[in-house]
């Protein structure tokens, strides 16, 4: 054996090791009221999908669980509404430096049960704690107005008030920062909250919930309840007439239904739901920018994201260089368990990803597109999918219509602008879209014609903690983050003093 040989596995044995002491480490019951709890049923069997072993059993919520959380929050609620805005906000600080010294630990959780390589997972971490330092600061500038009414008889005092418990349901395709877009605001508005993780990937939020308590956060303010069964643990829930606020990160089918129920009691509700983003690189663009915004567009988070890039729509006199240009970085990408060295392309979240990613690309080539690199799944363990890059797709392929979620980069070709805008806006889905041009009039106008709540010109990243994320559309409702942020857990309230 070389002593390169040696080394690596020294490096592998070492890692092992931290592995196994990190998931020791990772909290196993329902956190409710302020307590782990052990569940009553047989446990969720957490999965790393680059290998398919099972890494930790954790309690499995009950529906029973579930309305005990609530009312976990509901006892909570008050006190934590009349806390002081600057205490709230010196906690969620506190949660963010707390963050900042676990890092490593939560960068590694992550990577182990949604699979995605370490530095996505380090970046990860960075953008999450963000929400917690944005609204620690927000804490404190609520705000509302005080003046005369136009009549002059009296007084108008508008002030803002905490919605009341929430039930937060998160998705598994960015186990921390989902959670602390959510929780960060909720806390800082001074309302309580439920928060149900997604079942692939709930060790995150489970660890997040310690280093809450840890922080100094009070005995029922957030309450964590993963489970197998997540419509008939939400259901009662929503269905409860104390709960004032539901927020749901996940599928537009979900949440529809989500809607539907919300609906009976009249909820509040912020719905960040599906995408379908186009990326429109017109004739003029900077293509070394086009393409680097390409890839970090559709490839960051192995293509699992709602703000991926889906329709590359390429004027027909670059579309030729364009495609060239990516598939030679595509080529250059590296598919591998997210914790070993040099891996830029971890697994799909599960199999079924990757029996998607098959069906998508088969009707893609079917109807006439061609496979310039990729378009398979790898032999071994794991549910991973080489990255892949189609040209020539055809109007009326599923990979068209369907938000992609994985490593599948599909380029079609425009001729005009107004064919470009026509293209773009043809989706129910109006999550965000992204656009390369030089022309600043031109781009002014795709601002303006392009139907999504977010815009990145001539970037391929537009998420940032300062800055209010949403769609229009089947993309959802409400914002979260930024100034917007904080008011989707707040109501008015309008008060007249006579004079």
């Amino acid at each position: 054996m070389s002593l390169v040989d040696t080394a690596n596995d020294t490096t592998r044995s070492a890692l092992a090791d931290r592995e196994a002491d990190l998931l020791a480490r990772i909290p196993d019951g329902l956190f409710i009221g302020g307590r782990w709890e052990a569940g009553t049923r047989d446990p969720i069997q957490v999965q790393d999908p680059a290998t398919g072993r099972v890494i930790k059993r954790i309690a499995n919520a009950t529906p029973e669980d579930g309305v005990r959380a609530l009312d976990a929050a509901v006892e909570a609620a008050d006190s934590w509404a009349a806390t002081p805005a600057r205490v709230r906000g010196e906690i969620l600080r506190r949660a963010f430096d707390l963050l900042q010294e676990r890092r490593e630990d939560f960068a590694l959780l992550m990577t182990l049960e949604m699979g995605k390589p370490l530095a996505e997972a380090n970046g990860e971490v960075t953008y999450g704690g963000e929400f917690l330092r944005w609204f620690s600061e927000e804490a404190v500038r609520i705000s509302g107005r005080y003046g005369q009414n136009p009549e002059g008889t009296g007084t108008m005092v508008v002030s803002q008030r905490p919605v009341g418990p929430c039930f937060l349901i998160t998705p598994w395709n960015f186990p921390l920062a989902m959670a602390t877009r959510k929780i960060a605001p909720a806390l800082a508005a001074g309302c309580t909250v439920v928060v149900k993780p997604a079942e692939l990937t709930p060790l995150t939020t489970l660890y997040f919930a310690q280093l809450l308590a840890d922080a100094g956060l009070p005995a029922g303010v957030v309450n964590v309840i993963p489970t197998s069964t997540a419509r008939q643990v939400s259901e009662p829930i929503i269905a409860d007439p104390r709960l004032r606020k539901l927020s749901f990160t996940g599928s537009t089918p979900v949440g529809r239904n989500l809607l539907a129920q919300a609906g009976q009691n009249v909820l509040r509700t912020s719905m960040e739901l599906g995408g379908n983003a186009p990326f429109v690189v017109f004739d003029d663009a900077d293509l070394d920018k086009a393409v680097e915004g390409a890839m970090l567009a559709k490839f960051r988070n192995i293509g699992q994201a709602c703000t991926a890039a889906n329709r590359f729509l390429v004027h027909e006199s670059v579309a030729d260089e364009f495609a060239a240009r990516i598939v030679e970085k595509v080529r250059a990408l590296r598919i591998g368990r997210g914790t070993e060295e040099g891996v830029t392309i971890g697994p799909l979240i599960d199999h079924r990803a990757v029996a998607s990613m098959e069906d998508l690309v088969a009707d893609a080539v079917d109807k006439g597109a061609r496979v310039l690199t990729g378009g398979f799944a790898p032999a071994g363990d794991g549910s991973f999918y080489e990255p892949t890059v189609l040209v020539d797709v055809q109007p009326g392929s599923e990979i068209l219509r369907e938000e992609i979620f994985g490593p599948v980069l599909a380029i079609s070709t425009f001729s005009t602008e107004e064919e470009a805008v026509a293209r773009a806006n043809e989706t129910e889905y109006g999550l965000v879209g992204y656009v390369f041009t030089q022309d600043l009039a031109r781009g002014q106008r795709m601002i303006d014609r392009i139907d999504t709540g977010m815009m990145g010109l001539n970037t391929g990243i537009v998420s940032n903690a300062a800055a209010p994320f949403g769609g229009v559309k089947q993309s959802g409702l409400g914002r979260e983050g930024g100034l917007e942020g904080i008011h989707e857990y707040l109501s008015t309230k309008y008060t007249l003093i006579p004079a």
